[in-house]
């Protein structure tokens, strides 16, 4: 399959490690302009080194903790003040201590939500009129497979992991 994005902008948060940075690297591959969206600056330089500029892509990174979700609106509020078009947003995060549902401190199902539900949320209203303007756009929620049955011992996960997926369901009706 040969697909091309030339041209396109693509968010991609928790883009240093993991599923983030892969999902990054492929679609610079594809001839997207990536902004990296984490919260380690050292770790985004890194990655921004290994992205694909073939295409002469412009690549660039913001910074927040999404575990201080008013920090992330601050920040991608400011982002797309700079920027006129964001065509793809891939919404990804890493996910809450393992244990079980019974065992979790409330605490930590609200700092779960915050981060996941919460961060998505103000990204996606930051990002989604950009989209409106101009008539494309493509959200990518990365959830895990705990959506349709549970993991064991990931309560605060699995919990939070549905949730998002119900929250974006809601907002493509």
């Amino acid at each position: 399959m040969n697909i091309d994005i030339s041209g396109k902008r693509a968010i991609v948060c928790g883009s240093t490690q993991g599923i983030g940075k892969a999902i990054a690297i492929e679609l610079a591959s594809l001839g997207a302009n990536i902004t990296l969206f984490a919260r380690d600056s050292a770790s985004m330089k890194k990655v921004l080194a290994l992205l694909d500029t073939s295409k002469d892509q412009q690549h660039e990174s913001i910074a927040a903790d999404f575990r201080f979700p008013d920090q992330v609106k601050e920040v991608i509020s400011e982002y797309i003040t700079k920027t006129p078009e964001v065509h793809i947003l891939v919404n990804n995060s890493g996910g809450p201590a393992p244990g079980l549902a019974i065992d979790a401190d409330p605490n930590d199902l609200l700092n779960a939500f915050s981060q996941h539900l919460i961060c998505n949320h103000h990204i996606v209203q930051a990002v989604v009129p950009l989209m409106k303007r101009i008539s494309y756009g493509r959200i990518i929620n990365v959830i895990s497979t705990s959506v349709r049955t549970p993991i064991p011992a990931l309560g605060v996960s699995n919990t939070t992991r549905g949730a998002v997926a119900s929250w974006a369901k809601t907002l493509s009706e």
